[in-house]
């Protein structure tokens, strides 16, 4: 069974142009790296593309996209077909000052329901800069401020907790918002909610990386650096939901394991 839906080619269009909005932007900070696209074929249904930079700014920086299919929803005992879709980024900058952020979203669909989900957060690297925190967080909350003054704090609540790594006692990063299982029975005030947070993303990390990427460091901040990523990698190996869905699901794993650190240090 193929599942399809009546705004499928909007959803499709927004997710895209997203992307090449990101791509456009993060290229535009690099003097010659560019995005290196991979694509790839799902065994089911779909499949998805991998765009890959490394350059002087970004150590590594992916941002993907996936259209699949299958069966058996992965996360769920209930067999039945599904169809997800979705854009995911995550950088990992030269820089120490600079700190890793990631985006994701996503849309659900199997034959009895479908939901949006998503978000996006900050994790700084051993070296946090409050005014960097309060803006990503001002822009998440600007952004979310139409559809209700509950919303922002929620998700910032959700993000607070799922970005949490238990073996470590404390939160992945400073956190940010993150949502799943979106469905209020208003499609079209869910997706225009999930849209805001994808177009307000790039205006929340921008000005943050013009400011850090050539502040000078030395090596003892690149070290502490190589630490808290190691922290990061642990909570996307052990716990990250996205990862967990893309192994059980059958993904290419170049495309899940993007979201690694090129160099750690335990």
């Amino acid at each position: 069974m193929i599942l399809s839906h009546p705004q499928q080619e909007h959803l499709n269009d927004f997710l895209r142009g997203l992307r090449a909005q990101l791509i456009d932007a993060f290229e535009k900070l690099e003097s010659q790296a560019r995005f290196i696209r991979t694509p790839w074929k799902y065994h089911h249904e779909g499949g998805g593309e991998i765009a890959l930079l490394r350059g002087d700014v970004f150590e590594k920086a992916a941002v993907n996209w996936s259209a699949v299919g299958g069966p058996s929803y992965p996360l769920s005992d209930r067999n039945g077909p599904f169809l997800a879709r979705g854009i995911s980024l995550i950088t990992h900058m030269a820089n120490p000052h600079a700190p890793t952020v990631h985006l994701n979203l996503r849309f659900i669909q199997t034959d009895c329901k479908c939901w949006f989900g998503g978000g996006y957060d900050l994790s700084p690297m051993g070296i946090t800069y409050p005014e960097d925190t309060e803006h990503f967080h001002s822009v998440a909350r600007k952004a979310l401020e139409p559809f209700g003054s509950e919303i922002y704090d929620n998700f910032a609540q959700t993000a607070k907790e799922y970005f949490y790594i238990p073996h470590r006692s404390k939160e992945r990063g400073v956190g940010g918002v993150f949502f799943d299982h979106l469905d209020s029975g208003d499609f079209d005030k869910d997706m225009a909610l999930w849209q805001a947070v994808g177009n307000s993303f790039i205006h929340a990390i921008l000005p943050i990386y013009h400011k850090r990427i050539a502040q000078p460091y030395i090596e003892e901040e690149r070290q502490v650096q190589l630490r808290f990523r190691a922290h990061y990698a642990e909570f996307n190996l052990m716990y990250d939901r996205g990862t967990r869905f893309g192994f059980q699901s059958g993904g290419n794993p170049e495309a899940i394991l993007c979201s690694m650190p090129p160099l750690v240090q335990w």
